[in-house]
């Protein structure tokens, strides 16, 4: 067994986000047990005032950059990382706060803050991506457990991590779930949207809302086209593509092109 030294270090790290994806991996119980016997966790404000210092061996990063002051440490932190994973929609596609990249963010300030001028925030909410190299992505909001357990696992053994590239339809399908569109005519992302929730929403007759993103080559166009034959109106399909992955490129072309 390997020493407590030779271990490699793990960090977590927190931008803007709402800590769900970190909770996710607090809320593996059994299996973390088993992470930390395998890693040393270095770094994780989260669970631990136990923070070393680099370098890391893995970053674990959530979360989006909205402030002059997360881009700097996000550069210090790619530094410090040999390997760098981004977790859950904040971090690979911008989050819900991303809505703010289509508007004028001055105008948020000064409608919710008594003094605006003592806010020091960026014009946009951006994923890791858009500022540093990123090793991988793993999507979600928030993350599969079991998906993040398969990534370290992966890293730790030298190979591919093992995860789904196909749409939640595919998991509909595996589950026996019948189509809530073909069934029902209820609009649903699940054709566009990548899986790993194990289509949680048709399961319960409702449409998917899009949570882990576009899939590989997703045809945005097409299910747009099918939400319009269903009924759906222009402003409908723009802010379904407007959600936590509003800012991934695929679903933020798509809304644009149902702009008014």
């Amino acid at each position: 067994m390997a020493t407590h030294s030779k271990r490699p270090k793990l960090a977590v790290w927190k931008f803007a986000s709402c800590d769900g994806c970190q909770l996710s991996l607090l809320d593996c119980e059994d299996e973390l047990l088993a992470v930390s016997e395998a890693v040393e966790i270095a770094y994780f404000a989260e669970a631990s005032r136990a923070m070393q210092k680099g370098p890391y061996d893995i970053s674990l990063v959530e979360g989006s950059i909205t402030t002059p002051h997360d881009a700097e440490r996000i550069h210090q932190i790619r530094r410090s990382s040999r390997v760098l994973i981004t977790i859950g929609a904040c971090a690979t596609a911008g989050g819900i706060q991303a809505l703010r990249n289509f508007k004028n963010v001055k105008e948020f300030t000064r409608t919710v803050y008594a003094h605006p001028e003592y806010i020091d925030t960026l014009k946009t909410s951006t994923p890791i991506s858009h500022h540093v190299k990123v090793d991988f992505e793993l999507r979600g909001c928030p993350i599969n457990k079991a998906q993040l357990l398969e990534v370290i696992e992966a890293l730790l053994h030298g190979r591919k991590p093992n995860t789904p590239a196909h749409s939640v339809c595919m998991e509909c399908k595996l589950a026996g779930t019948v189509c809530v569109m073909v069934a029902h005519g209820t609009p649903c992302l699940g054709p566009v949207t990548h899986a790993g929730c194990d289509a949680l929403c048709p399961r319960y007759n409702r449409g998917c809302f899009g949570c882990y993103g576009p899939k590989e080559s997703p045809n945005t166009h097409a299910l747009a086209a099918e939400w319009q034959r269903l009924g759906a109106q222009l402003r409908t399909i723009r802010h379904a593509f407007r959600n936590f992955n509003a800012w991934a490129e695929e679903f933020r072309k798509e809304s644009e092109k149902h702009e008014p």
